[in-house]
C-alpha cells in the first residue's frame, strides 16, 4: 500500500480535447506550443532561459510520448494522457474529476457585458459588509485589473470585483489598507450570496504595494468553493482513518472536505518544497495532494510563453528530490487539471487533455492509453491505497 503523492501542474495541458471545439479552443496545446515556441527560440529571455525546452526527467517519466512527441523514448514508469467528461473547463470542476466526481452540471457565469454583476448581487454584498462600494464589476486579467484599479481602491476603500470565463466572483483589495481579515470576511459575505446562482468559486485577492508600478498578488489568496456533490476520493481516505494532506490550494478547492492537514507555499518552488516535507512526515496508507499553481496564475493566464516554459524546467529540475524520498510501495502521479495555452487568444483556460505519469520505486514501465475521464487517476491512487472505489472511473493499476 505505502503512500501517494498526487501532483498537479495546474493548467499543463497536452491538446487534443475530443470536444476542444465546442469550447472554442480547437487546436489548443499548452505543452506542445510551448515545445514548437522554443525550438524556433521564441521562448528565450535574458536572464530567465534559452533554446529548446529542456525536461530530461519528465520526458523520462513519459510526457513526450503521453503527447504523442515521441515514440522511443525509454519510459522509467506509467505514462498516458486522459480527457474531461466535466462540463466546464475550471480549477474545482478539474481537481474534482481527478479525485473521481465529474461534475456533470452547468455552472452558473456571469455575462461579459459590464456590468456583469447584477445590481441586486451587488447591492446586498454592500449591505451586509458595509463596504463604500466596489470597482470593476467586469472581465478581467487579475494582474491587470490592479494595476488599472488598485490606486483607487486604496484611496476610496473600494474593492475591485471582476470575474473570467470560469464560475468566479474574485475580489481584491490591499492586504494592508484594506485589510486581509476584512477581505476574508468580505467573501464569506460574497459566497453566501452568490450560491443561488450556483457560482462555483469566490477568490480572495490580496496585494501588497504602493503604486500600479509596484502593486503584486500575495500567497494569501483564500478560494471560497461551494463543497463537491459526492464523497471524494479525499473522503474516502479520511474515512478510512488515513491523513489527506494538501499541498497549496487544494484545501479550498475542495472547501475544505476531506482534507486532514493544509500545508502552504509562496510559489512553485516553496510548494515543491513543503510537499517534500509532508512526504518526510507521512505514513503507509497516507495521501499527498499537491498543486502547482504559477504554470496558471502567472504564466498561462498572461500568455507568457517563456516564464511557462522556464517553469516548467525548474519544476523538472526539482523531480530528482522527489524520487530520492520514495519509499518502496510509494506513488507518485504526475497529472493537469485543464489547459492554459500561453500562446492562445484571450487568458481564459483552454480544454485540454492532460498528462498521466505514474511513477515510484516499484512501477513497471508501460503505457496506460488514453483514458476517457480524470477519474480514471482517482481511482487508480484509491485502488494503491486500498480505498473503496469510486462511481465514476476506472483503475489503470
Amino acid at each position: 500500500m505505502a503512500r501517494a503523492i498526487l501532483m498537479v501542474l495546474d493548467s499543463f495541458g497536452i491538446g487534443g480535447a475530443r470536444d476542444a471545439a465546442s469550447f472554442g479552443d480547437a487546436g489548443a496545446d499548452t505543452f506542445g506550443h510551448i515545445l514548437a515556441a522554443a525550438e524556433r527560440g521564441e521562448a528565450d529571455r535574458d536572464g530567465l532561459r534559452s533554446g529548446p525546452l529542456a525536461l530530461p526527467n519528465l520526458r523520462r517519466f513519459g510526457l513526450y510520448r503521453a503527447a504523442a512527441r515521441s515514440s522511443t523514448d525509454g519510459v522509467a514508469g506509467l505514462w498516458g494522457s486522459a480527457g474531461e467528461v466535466s462540463n466546464g473547463k475550471d480549477t474545482p470542476s478539474g481537481h474534482w474529476e481527478i479525485a473521481g466526481v465529474p461534475v456533470l452540471f452547468d455552472w452558473g457565469y456571469f455575462p461579459r457585458e459590464i456590468p456583469a454583476f447584477p445590481a441586486s448581487l451587488i447591492q446586498q454584498i454592500v449591505d451586509d459588509s458595509q463596504i463604500p462600494g466596489v470597482l470593476g464589476q467586469c472581465h478581467a486579467s487579475g494582474t491587470e485589473i490592479i494595476a488599472e484599479l488598485g490606486e483607487e481602491s486604496v484611496r476610496t476603500g473600494k474593492p475591485i470585483f471582476y470575474t473570467s470565463t470560469d464560475s468566479v466572483l474574485q475580489i481584491a483589495a490591499h492586504e494592508t489598507h484594506f485589510g486581509l481579515e476584512r477581505l476574508y470576511d468580505l467573501c464569506a459575505i460574497a459566497r453566501r450570496h452568490v450560491d443561488p446562482l450556483n457560482i462555483g468559486r469566490v477568490i480572495a485577492r490580496p496585494f501588497v504595494g504602493e503604486t500600479a508600478q509596484d502593486f503584486r498578488r500575495t500567497a494569501n489568496r483564500r478560494d471560497y468553493s461551494v463543497p463537491p456533490p459526492e464523497p471524494t476520493l479525499l473522503d474516502r481516505a479520511v474515512d478510512a482513518g488515513r491523513r489527506v494532506i494538501a499541498i497549496g490550494k487544494i484545501g479550498d478547492i475542495f472547501a475544505h472536505q476531506g482534507i486532514s492537514e493544509v500545508r502552504k507555499g509562496d510559489g512553485n518552488d516553496a510548494l515543491f518544497d513543503a510537499m517534500l516535507c509532508a512526504l518526510d512526515d507521512a505514513k503507509d496508507g497516507d495521501l499527498i495532494f499537491a498543486n502547482f499553481v504559477d504554470f496558471d496564475m502567472l504564466y498561462g493566464h498572461r500568455r507568457d510563453v517563456a516564464g511557462y516554459a522556464a517553469a516548467l524546467e525548474a519544476f523538472d529540475a526539482h523531480l530528482p528530490e522527489l524520487e530520492a524520498r520514495l519509499r518502496p510501495g510509494d506513488i507518485a502521479v504526475l497529472t493537469a487539471d485543464h489547459g492554459c495555452d500561453p500562446t492562445w487568444r484571450g487568458s481564459d483556460h483552454t480544454r485540454e487533455n492532460v498528462p498521466v505519469l505514474v511513477f515510484g520505486p516499484d512501477v513497471a514501465p508501460g503505457g496506460i492509453g488514453h483514458r476517457e475521464t480524470f477519474a480514471d487517476i482517482g481511482e487508480s491512487v484509491a485502488a494503491h491505497l486500498g480505498l473503496s472505489a469510486g462511481r465514476h472511473g476506472t483503475s489503470f493499476l
